[in-house]
C-alpha cells in the first residue's frame, strides 16, 4: 500500500478522536485502535485489528522525516502533530515487543479560561505576582498542562510581559495578545531542557513556563529564575502539595537540602494538585487541592515539618486554601460526581466520609 493510504487512515482516526472529544488515541500491532473518552478506554470495534504494516505506515506518517533516524535509534520519540485546523496532538511513538506503537494526546487549538475549566477562582491570584514559583501537580492525564496554559494565557491577555515556554513537545500554541511569547521545543528549537534553561535568563523573560521538571537541575534553575525576579510556572507528577515539597527537597543531596528549603520557602507562591473526576452528567470535572504559601507554610518548609502542611491547608479556608477532600465533598454535594468516584480519588477516604457526614 502507498503512503496515501496510511495518511488517510491516520487522518480518519484523528478526526474521530476530535469529534468524540477523546483525550487520547492508542494504536499498536495486534489490536484495534482505542480512544480514551471521559477517562475510559473505548475500543473501535468497527476497525480491523492493526497489522505490523499498517502501524508502521501510520507511525511514519506521523513522525517528521528529519526525526525518523532518531526514533529508530532511541526506540521512542515525543513530538507534536497538527491535524488540519481541527486539532493538535502530543505524540509519543515507541516500540513494544519489537513492533511500533503510538499514543496521541488531543490538545485543543483554543486555550480555555480557568472558568471554562471549572478551576477554583483563587487560581487567578497565581497569575498576578511579578515573581515567584507556581507548581501544578497531579497524575498523568489529569489536566496539568491545560491548567498551566490557562494561567499563562490569562497573563497574555491582562498584562504586558515577555513569556518564554520550554516544552517537550510544545502542547498549546499561544496567540500573542498583550504579551510577546516565545515557545521553545526541545529537539526542534533547543538541544535539551538544560541548554534552554541555562540560556533563558539571558533572553529577558518576565514569565517562564517549564513544561515539566524532570530532574534536580531543572528544579534548581526554576527556583533560581523565581528568585531573580521572574514568575515561573511548571508541573510535577506528584499527588499533593506536601508530597511535591518532599519530592523537590529529596531530589537534592543532603548537603544542599537546607539551602533548597530556604529558597523554596522564599519563592513559592502556591501549589495546585488536581484530579479530573468522571462527571455524572458526562465528561470530567476537576477536584483540586490548593496550597497558598503563607508565613506558616514558609516556616514549616524551613523547619522541615512538611508533614504538617496538610493541616494548614485544611484549616486555611479564610486564605482561600482548599483541601482535596473538601473539593471532592463539595462536588458530591452538588451532584456533580458520585460518592464512589470521590472515594476512589481521595487520598484519605475516611476523612472524606467524615466531611460528608457533617
Amino acid at each position: 500500500m502507498d503512503n496515501t493510504f496510511y495518511k488517510e487512515k491516520l487522518d480518519g482516526l484523528l478526526a474521530l478522536a476530535a469529534k468524540e472529544n477523546a483525550s487520547d488515541l492508542h494504536f499498536a500491532v495486534g489490536r484495534r485502535p482505542t480512544l480514551r473518552i471521559d477517562g475510559r478506554l473505548t475500543t473501535l470495534v468497527k476497525e480491523d485489528v492493526f497489522t505490523k504494516e499498517v502501524v508502521e505506515g501510520m507511525v511514519y506518517a506521523l513522525v517528521p522525516e528529519q526525526r525518523r533516524e532518531q526514533f529508530l535509534k532511541d526506540r521512542e520519540l515525543d513530538f507534536s502533530y497538527s491535524y488540519t485546523d481541527k486539532a493538535r496532538f502530543r505524540v509519543n511513538v515507541y516500540f513494544q515487543r519489537g513492533n511500533m506503537a503510538a499514543a496521541l494526546r488531543l490538545i485543543s487549538f483554543r486555550i480555555k479560561t480557568l472558568e471554562e475549566l471549572n478551576m477554583p477562582p483563587v487560581l487567578h491570584d497565581f497569575t498576578k505576582p511579578s515573581q515567584g514559583f507556581v507548581i501544578v501537580v497531579g497524575p498523568a492525564g489529569h489536566g496539568k498542562s491545560t491548567s498551566l496554559a490557562a494561567m499563562v494565557d490569562e497573563i497574555n491577555h491582562k498584562r504586558t510581559s515577555h513569556i518564554i515556554t520550554i516544552e517537550d513537545p510544545i502542547e498549546y500554541v499561544f496567540n500573542q495578545d498583550r504579551c510577546i511569547i516565545d515557545q521553545r521545543e526541545v529537539a526542534s528549537d533547543t538541544p535539551s531542557f538544560h541548554r534552554a534553561l541555562r540560556s533563558v535568563l539571558r533572553q529577558d523573560p518576565d514569565v517562564i513556563m517549564i513544561g515539566e521538571m524532570r530532574d534536580a537541575e531543572t528544579i534548581q534553575t526554576a527556583i533560581t529564575a523565581a528568585e531573580t525576579g521572574h514568575l515561573v510556572f511548571s508541573t510535577l507528577h506528584t499527588n499533593s502539595a506536601s508530597q511535591t515539597l518532599d519530592r523537590i527537597i529529596d531530589s537534592f543531596p543532603a548537603g544542599q537540602q537546607n539551602q533548597i528549603k530556604s529558597q523554596i520557602a522564599s519563592t513559592l507562591v502556591g501549589i495546585v494538585s488536581q484530579r479530573l473526576i468522571p462527571r455524572l452528567s458526562g465528561g470530567r470535572i476537576p477536584a483540586c487541592e490548593v496550597m497558598i504559601t503563607n508565613s506558616a507554610i514558609r516556616n514549616l518548609i524551613r523547619e522541615d515539618k512538611i508533614y504538617q502542611i496538610d493541616l494548614v491547608i485544611e484549616t486555611g479556608i479564610q486564605e482561600k486554601m482548599i483541601s482535596l477532600n473538601r473539593s471532592l465533598a463539595a462536588l458530591v454535594r452538588q451532584g456533580e460526581i458520585s460518592l464512589e468516584s470521590a472515594q476512589m480519588y481521595s487520598l484519605n477516604p475516611a476523612e472524606l466520609g467524615s466531611l460528608l457526614a457533617r
